[in-house]
């Protein structure tokens, strides 16, 4: 339960008398945006009754009651009809690896032991899949990019064979600005369009290099986030869609492997990153299995929204993620920073919305959505089959991973300059008396890693709004190193859980930034767009020429 609301208030104003933020347009509203409201819904969320909020699960009943039950009291309505829920149906797929079995060159068959050194699943829904005897062709990064006239699978046909691939793209490997974007990943970059890809040009087996500085993580995120049960949506072509093996394999596995075809790690990743690279056969071939446990199941987003009192069929959302990645035996993955901050500022950001004085003039609507940390699942689900309209969608302000760090004088907006949303956030910025810089991890791809993604893709402006680096009391190093410090010891992992302790000051001064934005655009009758010549603007176009108001 939250504590009580008058000692809150009180608390608050007494912070805001010493906080230059300003507050004279919406005080009361914005004073509801605090460190102990965060405290009081991040401490519930990510407690160990909840197991860590996996899908499907004991966690997310509780998680999806405590967000209802907010949201009712909080007086915000229902966004799906009488409803705060909308069903997301799901595949649960618990698969059991054998060892990867590499055959071929000098000396005994290498053997892969799960977790230690490659991680296997198959998002096919059967009750086996495998490969056997399949011939390993070293592609590169696994990419082809017209548009960067790139083609790692020129010149050879992979149909029933395993391709083994870098991570990221050579953009990051080289640094030069002239190989696809430099140091950003581009979504090339992903593993998710490298299995995509492996698929779409026949590969059984897909299999990924790890290593920690391009992945932007280390191995037991791939050991954490990977293992166990696996989610998917459940579409038509299912079992067609992806190779009958994907995975992981580390570094010093890939040495081991590249040393057996008569070369050597550094001397493959140097060919790859060069333009006209042309896929190595390795004289090798693989064995692999996985016998699946599945079960057809349902997650849910939470839907609530306060509706406008000018153009109320005419949406601005704020997104978070409410899941995380559960229990492995004894170990729960409570997601405090990830994503309990987000859904905590959902709930925040609702009860100020709620405390305005009059409603905003379009409709502004809080939508938790589930299975994010099992490939966007959630926001995927509700992009295919919205329950507001996605033309008449103004913009989507996503919340994943909250300032834990403390306040900055800077905040970081991911994807910054590829929309007109951009103007609130310089606007909101200035008078807050913040800096606004780009994403400051561009190589890690980030901007394809969260929710705001599904909608981007359907053509709706997405803002990823995230903390800054630069700390009032520590400066730009000491939010550096806690950035770092974070990433490598809690991200996705047992770790990242709640203490009273936490500082959550720096959060609720970037989610005050957030209603803020959010409250200016709802306020408005403008249609921000994405930016002439954004990979975004022409699907946004043709959605709202559908409504007659493409501009």
């Amino acid at each position: 339960m939250l504590r009580n609301t008058t000692a809150l208030l009180c608390a608050a104003l007494l912070l805001t008398a010493c906080d230059p933020t300003p507050t004279q347009g919406n005080p009361a509203a914005l004073q509801l945006i605090n460190a102990e409201r965060m405290h009081d819904h991040i401490s519930v969320l990510a407690s160990d009754e909840f197991e860590g909020r996996a899908p499907s699960s004991r966690g997310e009943e509780l998680t999806v009651a405590y967000l209802s039950e907010q949201l009712r009291e909080l007086g915000v309505i229902p966004g799906n009809g009488s409803s705060f829920t909308q069903r997301v149906p799901l595949v649960a797929i618990t698969g059991e690896p054998s060892p990867l079995r590499i055959q071929g060159g000098d000396g005994e068959p290498m053997v892969l032991q799960h977790r230690e050194d490659a991680v296997l699943w198959t998002r096919r829904v059967i009750e086996r899949a495998g490969i056997a005897d399949s011939e390993l062709v070293f592609v590169g990064y696994g990419i082809v990019a017209p548009e960067y006239g790139w083609n790692d699978y020129d010149g050879i046909d992979v149909e029933g064979k395993t391709v083994v691939m870098l991570v990221n793209d050579p953009g990051f490997a080289t640094g030069d600005d002239a190989l696809f974007t430099g140091r950003a990943m581009t979504y090339y970059g992903r593993w998710t369009y490298k299995y995509e890809e492996a698929a779409r040009q026949g590969a059984a087996g897909a299999l990924i290099i790890h290593e920690t500085e391009p992945a932007s993580y280390p191995w037991e995120v791939v050991t954490g986030s990977w293992t166990g049960a696996q989610f998917g949506m459940i579409t038509e072509d299912m079992n067609m869609s992806r190779a009958a093996i994907e995975g992981w394999i580390t570094a010093g596995a890939a040495r081991e492997l590249f040393e057996r075809a008569g070369s050597s790690l550094d001397e493959m990743k140097h060919a790859a990153q060069t333009r006209g690279f042309q896929p190595v056969a390795l004289g090798l071939n693989a064995t692999a299995s996985v016998t699946n446990t599945t079960r057809e199941s349902v997650t849910q987003n939470v839907i609530g929204m306060i509706r406008g009192d000018q153009n109320p069929d005419e949406y601005v959302i704020y997104t978070a993620h409410w899941d995380h990645l559960g229990r492995d035996g004894d170990d729960i993955y409570n997601g405090a920073v990830d994503n309990a901050s987000g859904t905590a500022a959902l709930l925040v950001l609702a009860e100020a919305y709620a405390a305005l004085e009059r409603p905003p003039a379009r409709t502004v609507v809080f939508l938790a959505v589930g299975a994010e940390e099992q490939g966007l699942l959630g926001s995927a689900y509700y992009a295919a089959n919205p329950v507001l309209p996605l033309a008449d969608t103004v913009a989507v302000i996503n919340m994943d991973a909250l300032n834990y760090i403390g306040p900055t004088r800077d905040i970081t907006v991911v994807g910054y300059g590829a929309s007109e949303l951009d103007r609130y956030v310089d606007e909101v910025a200035e008078e807050f008396k913040r800096e606004v810089k780009p994403d400051q991890r561009p190589e890690a791809g980030i901007y394809y890693r969260s929710d705001h993604f599904s909608f981007a893709k359907t053509g709706v402006p997405a803002l990823y709004p995230n903390m800054g680096r630069d700390l009032v009391n520590g400066g730009r190093e000491r939010g550096m190193q806690l950035a770092s410090e974070y990433n490598a010891e809690r991200y996705h992992k047992p770790a990242d859980k709640y203490s009273p302790d936490m500082d959550w000051t720096g959060a609720a001064a970037d989610v005050q930034m957030f209603f803020e934005i959010g409250r200016r655009i709802a306020d408005s009758s403008d249609w921000p767009n994405w930016v002439e010549g954004n990979e975004f603007r022409m699907a946004r176009d043709q959605q709202r020429s559908e409504t007659g108001s493409v501009r």
